[in-house]
């Protein structure tokens, strides 16, 4: 094998090499990275089953019912709404100690066969004032809060918004 050959054979094993790597990586990022997704977002299109993602929006009034599993963990089934769709979560464990009706919230799981979201995580927002961005951008897509019309509405009241209200709020009617 001449030196010209030699050098262009180990040239193309070299980028062989790298290409390889280059895909078993982004490979390995794939199946790491997590997307969020409001309740609207599952309706319109389901993610593939066995898929983790982060579920976010409000815990809807009046669906919290606590118990404990078979081994004596604390067990809570929620649902979770941006307003205009609703998506049932079961979770056992602790949950943070802000969570409650009417607040809003990000879980971390997948969603089962039986289409209730099984949550291996939890996260209640931190104060009063906060709204995960995730939230908003899903309460602005879904209609129920313009940005330009100020503050989003209290979170007492985001499970009882029609898209209607919230545009004539907007509007100033």
């Amino acid at each position: 094998m001449t030196p010209k050959r030699r050098r262009l054979t180990i040239l193309l094993l070299a980028a062989l090499g790298l290409g390889t790597a280059t895909a078993l990586t982004l490979t390995a990022f794939q199946d790491n990275l997590v997307f969020f997704r409001s309740p609207a977002d599952i309706a319109a299109e389901p993610p593939p089953p066995g898929r983790n993602f982060r579920l976010g929006g409000l815990v809807e009034q009046g669906s919290v019912a606590r118990g404990t599993t078979a081994e004596g963990r604390p067990n809570i089934t929620f649902n979770v709404t941006d307003g205009a769709h609703t998506v049932r979560v079961q979770y056992s464990g602790v949950v943070p100690d802000l969570f409650r009706e009417g607040q809003g919230v990000v879980t971390l799981g997948q969603i089962g066969p039986d289409g209730v979201f099984h949550a291996r995580e939890v996260l209640a927002r931190h104060d009063e004032n906060y709204m995960p961005p995730e939230v908003a951008d899903a309460l602005r897509r879904s209609g129920h809060w313009n940005p330009a019309s100020g503050d989003p509405p209290p979170a007492a009241g985001w499970n009882r918004l029609q898209p209607a209200q919230a545009s004539e709020r907007s509007s100033g009617g």
